[in-house]
């Protein structure tokens, strides 16, 4: 009988130190320092990170909270007041940001910040209420939210960084699973097909180069290597061309359109998904649908004609 491996043992595995949870060996990162700075450091990176990944126009500086939030309370078309909630939940982000920065310098100048401090307490009220307002972004990509990235600034703020960290790493697995779960789609999507043969070692190489580039970070001198080839592999999926007759009919004609779609749709929904490192459930599911219904139309369909002929 196989050793059951438990979330959160930590291991070398081909010459680096990983981390295993749900299934994925992931490389292990040693956590900074447990201190008022450390976790300053993080706040601010991940409050750039979130901004990176959503929508345009809602970087809002904490110092307008007051205007973002009178916006917001005003406006009574819902539509409108989405757009302004995203608004307003980047201020008080910003805000808060800015209320740790300088708990931070005020610790450095001797100054003793406890915990219960009012300005602390300030602080994670503003990023309660951003993280509540987060579930009104959504990703730049127009699809859907990605309310997980403002979840990791309060989780930073309310935890350990240590806890932080490991709780990184539950959903790095996470948009592993999803990964492996969109290429595995796009394989049996494309098994068979005559217009898009022996594409399987392509989407292969491109999973493995996924992974690899949601496992690390960006300060990680492996990004040199890891993100070419994450590129490199995407592109060459993206680029693929299917074959038609000389004399293709208006279905064939369809179907390679279609074939392309869903090859862009699946490529760039990873990318968003590795690049954000956090799972995309409402896309994943659009993308599995799609090449479910592409495989019922089109590759069915011509199996049970080849069937049927003499």
């Amino acid at each position: 009988m196989s050793q059951v491996i438990s979330n959160g043992t930590i291991a070398d595995i081909a010459h680096r130190t990983c981390i295993f949870y749900d299934g994925y060996w992931i490389k292990y990162y040693q956590p900074p320092e447990e201190t008022l700075e450390a976790k300053k450091a993080l706040i601010e990176l991940l409050t750039r990170r979130l901004f990176n990944h959503v929508e345009h126009g809602i970087n809002i500086p904490g110092v307008r909270l007051s205007e973002a939030r009178a916006a917001y309370e005003q406006e009574i078309d819902p539509e409108r007041k989405r757009v302004n909630g995203a608004m307003l939940a980047g201020a008080l982000f910003n805000r808060a940001t800015a209320i740790f920065t300088k708990l931070v310098e005020l610790q450095a100048d001797g100054v003793e910040i406890e915990p219960g401090d009012a300005l602390m307490r300030e602080c994670g009220e503003y990023l309660l209420e951003a993280l509540d307002l987060g579930q009104m972004v959504r990703h730049r990509g127009g699809d859907e939210g990605i309310d997980e990235l403002w979840g990791e600034p309060f989780k930073v703020f309310s935890q350990s960084v240590a806890d932080f960290y490991q709780s990184r790493y539950i959903k790095i697995a996470q948009t592993m699973r999803d990964v492996d779960r969109i290429t595995n789609a796009l394989v049996t999507t494309f098994e068979g097909s005559t217009q898009i043969p022996n594409i399987r070692p392509l989407i292969m190489d491109f999973a493995k180069a996924a992974k690899d580039k949601a496992e690390i970070l960006r300060t990680d001198p492996a990004i040199f290597s890891v993100w070419p080839s994450f590129v490199v592999t995407r592109d060459r999926l993206q680029n693929i061309q299917p074959k038609l007759s000389t004399a293709p009919t208006l279905r064939e004609i369809h179907e390679a359109q279609e074939g392309n779609r869903i090859l862009t749709a699946g490529t760039s929904l990873i990318t968003n998904i590795v690049r954000a490192r956090v799972p995309m459930p409402k896309s994943t599911r659009e993308v599995l649908g799609r090449c479910d219904r592409f495989r019922r139309e089109f590759l069915d369909h011509r199996t049970e004609n080849a069937k049927a002929s003499p």
